[in-house]
């Protein structure tokens, strides 16, 4: 079956001018990671001077055959010009890149929903169009930016507050929310022992239990004469979280936490939960190379994704979360996609949570017992 994607060419577009013609290019996207980045490299000897629209800073697009895989702006550019010929590189991130770089505006607000924070911080940085994507968007009491915190950072503070995680859409809309669960994977990735039906050209596992913790405790501190108007139970407040998979291979690492910003047993909830998963993310990771830029479906590699991942050699036979992904085009290896995935069902729990069929008992969150109680 011929690989088509070899056949596509990324197009820049800026200005309303376009160019496709690259001797290489990479587009990274990692959902760990703010601001995704691409650059794109020609050699040429036909022209001298750059088009006018091509500045630092100017807005801008890539798009794949018909798909868009990234929005945002030219960082830099280099111009070289010597006897050999002419060569330019162009480098950019997407529409998270004022949020890196930029202070945020002080907030202080209580009471506030996430949707007035957005407001306040992302928008005056140019960024219009924000999509909140959870089940339930939870308040927090007490939002406190300090200064010279990037917007970035402030987004996070209130994204992770209320279990959720922001991310930038290639499209260009900011997205605060959690992944889809429920979708179908997209595709299959095979390694067997025999090469019959293989599809990867490369496929790496790393396990690791280092920063990994068997239980971990949260327990909510707060003032009991602070008269903020606070529940003053918070200093009585603790939940525990435990990772059977780890208990059941009689390994105890306990982790103890203080979070001031605990306001309810539900918040010290979600944060031991939280916090459990990320040491399971850490802990576990597939770094698969292919020789295309496209999932069985048709679908460009997009962080988010579920991929079935098939691999005799390393005893894998489940479904994957795509955290990340680069496509490149270079001369001496062509079109590849790194995909590098982590436990499906595992990050942003309570972000976007899977609908429960009637009749059938859901799913525990991948081996996490919850045990926590308010003393």
């Amino acid at each position: 079956m011929p690989n088509e994607a070899q056949n596509e060419e990324i197009r820049l577009s800026i200005g309303g001018l376009t160019h496709e013609t690259w001797d290489g290019w990479s587009v990274e996207s990692d959902l760990l990671t703010p601001a995704d980045g691409f650059e794109l490299e020609l050699y040429t000897k036909d022209a001298t001077r750059l088009p006018s629209v091509l500045a630092e800073g100017a807005p801008c697009s890539l798009t794949l055959g018909k798909d868009r895989v990234l929005t945002g702006q030219i960082d830099e550019f280099e111009h070289d010009i010597s006897r050999q010929g002419i060569f330019m590189r162009i480098t950019g991130r997407d529409r998270a890149a004022p949020l890196v770089d930029c202070s945020a505006p002080f907030v202080a607000m209580r009471e506030a929903s996430l949707s007035q924070i957005l407001d306040q911080v992302v928008k005056p940085l140019g960024i219009d169009q924000v999509e909140i994507r959870a089940a339930n968007a939870k308040t927090r009491r007490r939002i406190q930016i300090e200064p010279g915190q990037t917007a970035w950072e402030a987004l996070l503070q209130v994204a992770e507050a209320n279990g959720l995680w922001p991310w930038v859409e290639p499209d260009g809309r900011l997205v605060v929310g959690g992944p889809d669960y429920n979708a179908a994977p997209v595709a299959t990735l095979v390694m067997r022992e025999n090469g019959v039906g293989n599809n990867v050209e490369r496929l790496s596992v790393r396990r690791s239990i280092a920063n990994r913790y068997s239980q971990i405790t949260v327990l909510g501190q707060h003032g009991q004469y602070d008269n903020d108007g606070l529940d003053t139970k918070r200093s009585h407040l603790k939940s525990v979280i435990q990772d059977e998979t780890l208990a059941r291979r009689g390994i105890f690492r306990p982790k103890v936490i203080i979070d001031s910003a605990s306001e309810s047993q539900d918040m010290a909830t979600t944060r031991a939960r939280k916090l459990l998963a990320d040491t399971r993310l850490e802990g576990f990771e597939i770094r698969a190379i292919v020789d295309r830029h496209r999932a069985d479906n048709g679908q460009v590699w997009t962080p988010g994704q579920r991929i079935t991942v098939r691999s005799e050699p390393h005893g894998l036979d489940a479904v994957y979360f795509l955290m990340s992904r680069t496509l490149r085009v270079t001369r001496s290896e062509g079109c590849i996609a790194e995909l590098r995935l982590r436990e499906d069902k595992m990050w942003v729990l309570d972000g976007n949570p899977t609908k429960k069929r009637k009749g059938k008992k859901a799913d525990p969150d991948a081996a996490l017992i919850e045990l926590y109680k308010g003393l």
